[in-house]
């Protein structure tokens, strides 16, 4: 068994993550890969939970902006992060990992509702558990579902995956060629900031909590692995000093 630093942690993956190289839909591809690695990480005996977004299928904020109403647009994103969680949950399954999907809406065909002891429970078992439709509320975004699932899992890190963006910035990388990059990052300078790390609400958690968050690319070779062992990748959020 391979050495790590986690005992227990939270994925979160974009829904772009699962796009890979097209501006749609879903990469099987892409599902492959990532449920892959996920098989290593839990074959080291690392409990695994993800939290998936839609973003790739729906963004309910840009439908919004055209005239929907916001809690509707909010709902069907909810429901494309259930598509995504049906992908991933396949993808690990053909991996021949057991895998349990919980939505925080019911969709009981599909999925298991949310229930927070029972998803402790199928981690404790070495199951890796998805987490689908958000927080089940309007409003709030799917980071803020990952840093509220990651502290009452009691997960000891929220693994933030970027698409060809290798940690956190104070400029955007792919526009700005002088955009430094943070090696570490306090909880305090990333909301002072203003850095995409993730939205307020879901750093606030993490701040309250002192849940370190690992910033890193998601398309790097054996990514999750290596932050899961403690190489420093990307960039690390937590209440040490900024670098």
């Amino acid at each position: 068994m391979t050495a790590h630093k986690y005992r227990r942690i939270l994925l979160k993956l974009s829904g772009e993550a699962f796009s890979g190289g097209t501006d749609y839909g879903i990469d099987p591809s892409v599902s492959t890969r990532i449920a892959k690695q996920i098989k290593r990480v839990a074959d080291m005996g690392v409990g695994v939970a993800v939290v998936v977004g839609g973003g790739n299928i729906w963004r309910g904020a840009e439908a919004a902006q055209v005239g929907m109403d916001r809690a509707t647009a909010d709902y069907a994103g909810m429901l494309a992060t259930i598509i995504n969680a049906l992908s991933l949950q396949d993808a690990l399954e053909r991996e021949e990992v057991v895998t349990r999907t919980q939505s925080a809406i019911n969709v009981q065909q599909v999925a298991e509702p949310y229930i927070r002891r029972r998803a402790i429970r199928h981690l404790e078992k070495g199951r890796v558990v998805i987490f689908a439709g958000g927080t089940g509320n309007p409003y709030m975004t799917t980071d803020t579902a990952a840093a509220l699932r990651a502290i009452e899992i009691e997960a000891e890190a929220l693994l933030m995956t970027k698409n060809n963006v290798d940690g956190v910035y104070d400029a955007d990388p792919r526009k700005d060629p002088n955009a430094k990059k943070f090696e570490s990052l306090n909880y305090l300078d990333a909301l002072n900031m203003r850095l995409e790390v993730m939205d307020a609400t879901a750093l606030s958690f993490c701040l309250e909590n002192k849940l370190p968050i690992i910033v890193f690319d998601l398309m790097e070779q054996n990514s999750i692995e290596r932050a899961v062992m403690g190489e420093h990748i990307g960039t690390v959020v937590s209440d040490e000093k900024t670098r």
